[in-house]
């Protein structure tokens, strides 16, 4: 196929669920409702009583915010933070990331300018998973379109 050529359209109708990896998703899930300061609305129990999977409703459009058991992770997946990183809009950046560094996360990507608008930065939490954070000027235009 050359780049000339049509592709057929994929229909991405906006962002439902980020999976994040912890080999204790009761401890990963109890960090995160305090982090939060909302209580998972889901949770999903193994054979063996523990819990295997939590998941969190959050923000504007109620997106969510999985845990699951790392022994369900892609074989091929990386052993460490990397990859991508899907950034949750915040309206406080500096207060957010230093309130995640209180919380024993600790720096990935430290905040930095991206133009007018825009501020990042990134966290790994205690469960070895990339937190990205964001204030986004875009984000709050589009929700008051």
């Amino acid at each position: 196929m050359t780049h000339t050529e049509q592709l057929a359209p994929v229909a991405l109708r906006g962002f439902a669920t980020i999976t994040y990896w912890a080999e204790d998703v009761a401890a990963a899930r109890d960090w995160y409702a305090a982090i939060l300061g909302t209580e998972a609305y889901f949770d999903r129990s193994g054979p063996d009583g523990r819990p295997v999977y939590a998941e969190f409703r959050l923000g504007d459009r109620r997106a969510e915010l999985g845990i699951a058991d790392s022994r369900f992770a892609p074989p091929t997946g990386a052993n460490g933070p990397g990859g991508a990183i899907m950034y949750w809009h915040v309206d406080d950046l500096t207060g957010t990331y230093e309130r995640l560094l209180a919380n024993g996360a600790t720096t990935y990507q430290p905040p930095t300018e991206r133009g007018e608008g825009f501020v990042t930065a990134a966290v790994v939490d205690p469960f070895g998973n990339i937190l990205g954070v964001m204030y986004n000027a875009h984000y709050l235009e589009m929700l008051r379109d």
